[in-house]
């Protein structure tokens, strides 16, 4: 079978393109641009790549080798010329969703699906780090790289599936998985989810339609669900929650959470599973270091930037001043979180605040700047904050807080042109 992953250079089509490379089927694909993703597919043996997304390129494709599925992702709209050539062309159509239950189907795989508004793709990490050390065959999709692991992969050894499960457009609900993870429950993706309570519900019905469920009781408390037989509530102050040494409590958090994930489908002792996640290196833009003080975190909603705060605050020196580059994801999520940063940043020194990542807007919406966010702000924070731009003037002042001694921390949640390809551009080595 010859699938075609259009949006193949994202963290969520790119990965499943992997997996289907190595599953056995034929597999190609197209993104707007190229980037780090493509690079490494190209790597692996996924060749077969285009940048640009037209119906003219697609057709060639087509024509030299037959497409019999069409996978993209959420992102992509009902005009979008490839998905217009595949209707046309009475292609299969679907989003990854699909794909990933025709894997979990046609492998015999218990699904592990980790969700949650903050937390799932460290948490998903850490549960695909415990396996791996402790050699236990698996499958699983992240979206961030760990260490030397890729993003994902196919063992057909494996018993179980690993997998980032996604809210977004209601993703998740097209899984029923033997073990539901919760890593941690806020509000997010507003234009899908009108009030929270839709939210909620969502969480819910993701929930209820899985086998075995892990939880943090905050986040029961919020869905209305009690610990039962399916349902494991985790309590936060719990005693052993200590032994994790992880920098910042969101960190030990979710290690929490993958070792009781591994103790539900693994004989091996809480103690040895803890030993092994206090070796977690981290994932990739999870407060990532680029070079020496200067740190990529995916930090875009208030919990998330209160967890990136955590672990800088734990990592600086005595003395250390951490310095925050913020670049919002979306005009859209600003809209409805804005005034949820009042004190979301304390613990910093500096601020500066960046233009929104744009992605997905809704056009009949203002687009906030910099200064009317940063209005925001505790105070207190305003009078660190100010308004920057990605240009030279940044350049410099990155490179002074540096020479400092500074730890800077950068926050940014976009894709491809967003503030971290920005820094990796002008400061890797």
């Amino acid at each position: 079978m010859h699938i075609f992953f259009s949006g193949i250079g994202g963290v969520g089509i790119g990965p499943a393109a992997l997996i289907a490379k190595q599953a056995g089927y034929q597999v190609s694909g197209s993104d707007i641009r190229d980037g780090q993703t493509i690079q490494e597919l190209k790597q692996k043996g996924v060749t077969d790549i285009y940048i640009g997304q037209t119906a003219d390129q697609i057709a060639e494709v087509h024509q030299k080798n037959p497409i019999d599925w069409f996978v993209h992702s959420s992102a992509i709209t009902q005009d979008q010329a490839e998905l217009e050539f595949c209707r046309q062309n009475n292609i299969k159509t679907s989003k990854r969703d699909e794909f990933i239950n025709e894997i979990l189907s046609q492998k015999q795989l218990k699904l592990i699906a980790v969700a949650g508004t903050h937390g799932k793709t460290t948490t998903t990490a850490m549960i695909i780090w415990l396996f791996k050390k402790l050699d236990l065959p698996v499958s699983y999709s992240v979206g961030a790289k760990v260490g030397d692991y890729e993003m994902s992969a196919f063992d057909s050894n494996s018993q179980y599936f690993v997998y980032e499960c996604d809210e977004f457009d209601r993703n998740f609900l097209a899984f029923k998985p033997f073990i539901a993870v919760i890593s941690g429950i806020g509000y997010d993706h507003h234009e899908i989810y009108p009030t929270r309570e839709n939210y909620y519900q969502a969480f819910r019905q993701f929930l209820n339609q899985s086998d075995g469920r892990i939880i943090w009781s905050a986040d029961a408390e919020k869905l209305n669900m009690l610990s039962n037989s399916k349902t494991r509530v985790e309590q936060e102050n719990k005693h052993d929650f200590n032994q994790i040494n992880l920098a910042g409590l969101y960190n030990r958090r979710d290690a929490w959470l993958a070792v009781n994930t591994l103790l539900s489908v693994c004989d091996v002792p809480q103690q040895q599973l803890i030993e092994i996640i206090n070796t977690f290196p981290g994932a990739s833009r999870r407060f990532e270091e680029i070079v020496p003080n200067l740190y990529s975190d995916d930090a875009h909603t208030p919990e998330k930037i209160r967890g990136c705060m955590s672990v800088a605050q734990e990592t600086a020196k005595a003395g250390q001043k951490i310095v925050v580059l913020y670049e919002p994801l979306t005009n859209r999520r600003m809209h409805h979180l804005g005034n949820e940063h009042f004190d979301v940043f304390e613990g910093a020194s500096k601020i500066y605040w960046l233009p929104s990542y744009l992605a997905r807007e809704d056009p009949n919406q203002k687009v906030l700047t910099p200064g009317e966010l940063i209005q925001n702000l505790s105070p207190k924070l305003q009078k660190i904050t100010q308004s920057a731009a990605r240009d030279e003037r940044l350049k410099y002042v990155i490179a002074n807080h540096l020479q400092n001694g500074d730890m800077v921390v950068a926050m940014a949640g976009g894709g491809a042109d967003s503030l971290d390809d920005w820094l990796r551009d002008n400061f890797s080595t």
